[in-house]
């Protein structure tokens, strides 16, 4: 063989383990990045790495707010149970959201978060919480669906958060993958609001 076949067979080795990698680096990107921004907090995502809330709880308080949003293609009504809760930094706290099925059929939504600002995402950390985790609700179905969470002290140690008043956690429940796969979808949220509406004895 000569030297330049001996050259060229090694040149496609080289790009086909390249090509290899790139694929594998490309399929374990997302989670990669998705577990990267909950063990620090980056692009506002809350922590998930802490097992439990700081034993030092101070005095001090923060106002967190809390928001609810559905995709349009999922018949769900989602809402947070309280709209603000008052906490004392490092002590654990737990609040709602109250999702309903509004189709006539089961239906499965993923949620995925974040807290404004962003420059606040380190130091919110979630105990325990629904995200991440396929929910699925029966036909008219209402569940009450935890989370738990504190905020670290060390906030209004922070030159960049030191003088935060509040923080706004969020979540968007979309459907899940498996219900882009149904061929017969669920009625939409708007349809059956108007048969609720519409039914006779109903003011």
């Amino acid at each position: 063989m000569s030297n330049r076949n001996r050259h060229n067979g090694r040149m496609a080795i080289a790009l086909s383990v390249f090509v290899a990698g790139m694929v594998g680096v490309s399929f374990a990107a997302v989670p990669l990045y998705q577990l990267f921004c909950q063990v620090t907090g980056y692009g506002g995502t809350p922590k998930t790495d802490v097992a439990q809330a700081s034993a030092a709880v101070s005095e001090r308080v923060i106002t967190v707010r809390f928001d609810a949003n559905t995709n349009g293609k999922l018949p769900w009504r989602f809402k947070p149970v309280e709209r603000k809760m008052t906490v004392r930094l490092g002590e654990p706290n737990l609040a709602f959201y109250r999702a309903s099925n509004l189709s006539t059929e089961k239906v499965t939504g993923t949620a995925l978060f974040n807290v404004a600002p962003y420059k606040a995402g380190p130091f919110f950390s979630k105990i325990d919480c629904f995200c991440f985790t396929e929910q699925t609700l029966g036909a008219g179905e209402t569940v009450d669906m935890p989370i738990q969470f504190f905020v670290d002290p060390e906030i209004f140690t922070d030159p960049d958060t030191k003088d935060l008043k509040e923080i706004t956690l969020s979540y968007t429940f979309y459907p899940s993958e498996s219900e882009g796969k149904k061929t017969n979808p669920a009625k939409s949220a708007a349809a059956i609001d108007d048969a609720a509406v519409n039914e006779p004895g109903k003011s």
